[in-house]
């Protein structure tokens, strides 16, 4: 099951989170904060930097994408209009990195950030293995 790996105290990924599973019926995602033990884990284990906090990650078996890429690469499996955002990936990746790169610098100071990694609801518990909630 791919797994989503986003800045747990950042308002802004947090909601990110809220969005995605309330259009992934099917539950095809699951979630884990980058920080916490779980996320450091799988970052690990995808020979990705401990401190990739600037970015969203999804693993998907062995590989890992993040970025634009990883967002759009969501996108495409969400319910409603989102996967027509896919074609965004015809742009190249430093054009939309820079784009994506302006927002996560900004991101606390526009969102917020929380002290604490979000409790997801509990219908939502099972997305989130590991202990990742703190």
């Amino acid at each position: 099951m791919p797994l989503i790996l986003f800045d747990g105290v950042c308002n802004l990924c947090n909601g990110s989170v809220q969005f995605i599973l309330r259009r992934d019926p099917g539950g095809r995602f699951q979630f884990a904060a980058l920080q916490s033990d779980y996320g450091q884990q799988q970052l690990k284990r995808v020979n990705m930097r401990s401190d990739a906090l600037y970015s969203i990650v999804l693993i998907d078996g062995n590989q890992h994408f993040e970025r634009s890429t990883a967002a759009l690469r969501i996108a495409r499996h969400l319910s409603g209009g989102w996967p027509l955002l896919y074609v965004l990936m015809v742009i190249p990746s430093p054009v939309r990195d820079f784009i994506y790169d302006w927002i996560a610098r900004n991101r606390y100071r526009w969102f917020g950030r929380r002290e604490s990694c979000m409790l997801p609801d509990p219908a939502w518990k099972s997305r989130f293995p590991g202990d990742n909630l703190s």
